[in-house]
């Protein structure tokens, strides 16, 4: 990466705005294709939110610290960049404590699935029930995902190429609340289903708005499978792939790097940044692709004394997590007798917690109403697991693991006033949540650093904006969008355009943006290279 400014060309083809995994894929494609391509970064590395670091001092692990598993990344970007990447396939989708027993979901044995639903009380016909359910769903995955690197289907052509009535019904047209109730009799079981449609969204699944489909939408078509994958040395190996890729096709990478202003022009448009030496330059583009927020943007095209880039929702972006870091001395115990599940198992996929439609409601009306959630739900996975090569000789061969938490209903609203002590609150009662669910307190199990400290981490959607520049710490830099045009004028576009001829907006605000895909990165350089 250059860290000499002076040395910088006067203009390039492209000037991407943020190093995060989507500024990365941009700058790759547009290299690649022989554009000359400078891409500024603020922090002093990159890959933004898709990193992997050294969380506790003294300690021989690397953390995934912000985002964590991959869902949406299409083989295609893969392949069409050559990354070096290796992502696994986990055998068990979730486990959900209930009392001394627990919903197993084995992707490997249906029997024990069934099993697993009779043991918690749930009726034959909600296994049942689920089948059909996850069966139409793939096949909506299966379909629309391939969509994704093309330009937009329009709504009526979406609706056709699903060819499935009661699926767009039940994900496009109805409130999800609404269709887990028809289609489930057990709480807990609609709760299981439900969380998919609340990460990273602070919604009602009764919202009418339908916020909380649309991010259910995005979490079962990735891959076209739905299923979440691990990505082999943690997700720094992803947007370190993506690094190594644009560098190799050329692509000039700045960090330390504030960029101030964008002003688009009739050929172009002008770059403002600052270095860590607090010294100002500028730049000329062909084309300014935005890597960062859509209110980012819009912050940077009015200090360049332009309009809006008319992607940016009317309200501010507000994230709804509280993401919990950990390193065990081993797995903590699971209650009920010892040969109930397997603990390896149960944390090798989702490990719902306190997460029944109902609880995952109640939580809901208490952080609206302003107040920290007394029963937090929540749902953990451990990485090393599936891939203990983040972990040092060592900690591997004593059987740590490490834990990631990621609280639901956690707004940033609960935390402006007062972010440290909210935090301390959230992380106490998140705590207590998953304590009611395990046979001893997880704080019996936590490995100490080499201060002495406890090794773990909470992050507040405040601290994600301060850290990574997420809006109001929100994951998807905004409420998520469908993944087809939503007017006539966006059909057949990449759904990355502006108001500006000369700025794109490639990040996860952009439409088909949120997660960990390189989706509108890829359609932000097809976009420049259709021209």
């Amino acid at each position: 990466m250059t860290a000499a400014p002076a040395s910088l060309a006067a203009r390039y083809d492209a000037v991407v705005v943020g190093g995060g995994h989507n500024g990365l894929t941009t700058a790759a494609y547009l290299a690649r294709a022989g554009r000359s391509v400078l891409l500024l970064e603020r922090l002093d590395h990159v890959g933004g939110a898709s990193v992997s670091a050294p969380v506790f001092e003294g300690v021989d692990a690397r953390l995934s610290r912000y985002s964590y598993l991959v869902s949406l990344m299409p083989r295609q970007l893969v392949d069409e960049l050559g990354l070096s990447l290796t992502l696994r396939r986990r055998r068990f989708s979730s486990y959900t404590p209930v009392g001394d027993a627990g919903l197993l979901v084995d992707t490997a044995s249906d029997d024990g699935t069934r099993a697993s639903f009779a043991a918690i009380g749930a009726p034959a016909s909600d296994h049942d029930a689920w089948q059909r359910f996850y069966g139409a769903k793939a096949r909506l995955a299966e379909r629309l995902f391939p969509t994704v690197t093309e330009p937009l289907l329009s709504a009526k052509e979406a609706r056709a190429l699903v060819d499935d009535d009661e699926v767009w019904r039940d994900v496009v047209e109805r409130p999800l609340g609404e269709t887990l109730r028809a289609r489930f009799a057990d709480d807990v079981v609609r709760g299981v289903v439900a969380t998919d449609g609340l990460i990273g969204t602070f919604a009602d699944l009764d919202e009418t708005s339908l916020v909380q489909n649309r991010c259910f939408l995005y979490h079962v078509v990735g891959g076209g499978t739905g299923d979440w994958d691990v990505p082999v040395g943690g997700m720094g190996a992803v947007s370190g792939a993506l690094r190594d890729a644009a560098l190799a096709a050329g692509a000039t990478i700045v960090t330390g790097a504030d960029v101030t202003a964008v002003s688009p022009g009739a050929g172009g448009a002008e770059v403002a940044w600052t270095d860590g030496d607090g010294r100002t330059h500028g730049v000329s583009a062909g084309v300014v692709v935005a890597g960062c927020a859509p209110a980012t943007l819009d912050a940077l095209l009015a200090a360049g004394g332009a309009a809006p880039s008319g992607t940016a929702t009317p309200d501010a972006p507000e994230g709804a997590q509280l993401k919990v870091n950990m390193l065990l001395r081993r797995l903590p115990r699971l209650r009920g007798s010892v040969d109930t599940v397997d603990p390896v198992a149960a944390f090798s996929g989702t490990f719902h917690v306190n997460e029944s439609f109902d609880q995952l409601q109640t939580a809901y009306a208490q952080a609206a109403a302003g107040q920290i959630p007394d029963l937090p739900p929540c749902e953990i996975y451990c990485h090393s697991l599936t891939d203990p090569s983040i972990l040092g000789a060592s900690l591997r061969d004593a059987g740590a693991q490490t834990l990631t938490l990621f609280g639901l209903h956690m707004p940033a609203r609960l935390f402006r006033s007062d972010n440290d002590g909210a935090r301390e609150e959230a992380l106490a009662a998140t705590l207590r949540s998953l304590d009611s669910v395990l046979a001893e307190p997880i704080s019996d199990v936590l490995l100490h650093d080499a201060e002495g400290r406890p090794c773990i981490e909470a992050r507040t959607p405040v601290d994600l904006e301060g850290d990574v520049g997420l809006p109001g710490g929100h994951i998807f830099h905004r409420d998520l969008s469908w993944p087809w045009a939503e007017s006539d004028d966006e059909a057949g576009r990449w759904g990355v355009e502006t108001a500006h001829a000369h700025v794109l907006l490639g990040g996860a605000g952009a439409r088909r943006g949120g997660g960990v895909s390189g989706i509108p990165g890829r359609a932000a350089a097809m976009a420049v290279l259709d021209r």
